[in-house]
């Protein structure tokens, strides 16, 4: 893992990672950051591991900080998450007020990098889904703010798709 060190709150710190480790604490990184909003785009989102435990605690805590703290999740496949992560299900239904999914429509499925924005301050990127090199920025609203308009494309093409209720009311 490359980093550049901050020298104090609120200074721009980027952080590059190669390796599932790498990954895995970029994210605990970006999920412990202070927040109001936060933006998950992917294929299936499997590697974020959604439903372990101290994930889904992290994720409750973040909603439980505001009532103003809002999750949402554009995936192309929300299949994974619908069979394997009943913890994250639970999440969305204690919270449906505050967490929405969506899953993409059929022509913007060929779109295969993965990331998550933190308000339009911080994120976590990786080029491609599938592999576990990518970039961690904190306090770097050039960046984020791009890809926070990205998500916002990519929501508009998208629709509903998992819901709190087996009805989905």
């Amino acid at each position: 893992m490359t980093a550049s060190a901050a020298t104090g709150p609120g200074q721009t710190h980027y952080e590059r990672f190669d390796s599932a480790s790498g990954f895995e604490a970029s994210l605990d990184r970006l999920l412990q950051t202070p927040g109001r909003e936060l933006r998950v785009f992917g294929s299936d989102l499997a590697e974020l591991r959604l439903n372990s435990p101290p994930r889904v605690a992290r994720l409750e805590a973040f909603l439980l900080e505001s009532r103003t703290h809002r999750i949402f999740i554009a995936m192309h496949e929300p299949d994974h998450l619908v069979q394997h992560c009943p913890r994250l299900l639970d999440l969305l239904r204690r919270f449906s007020h505050a967490m929405q999914i969506h899953q993409t429509i059929d022509e913007i499925r060929m779109l295969q990098d993965s990331f998550l924005v933190l308000d339009a301050n911080h994120y976590l990127r990786r080029p491609l889904a599938g592999r576990h090199r990518g970039a961690l920025g904190i306090h770097d609203e050039t960046e984020a703010l791009a890809m926070r308009a990205r998500f916002a494309e990519i929501w508009e093409a998208s629709l509903p798709a998992v819901s709190a209720t087996t009805l989905g009311l």
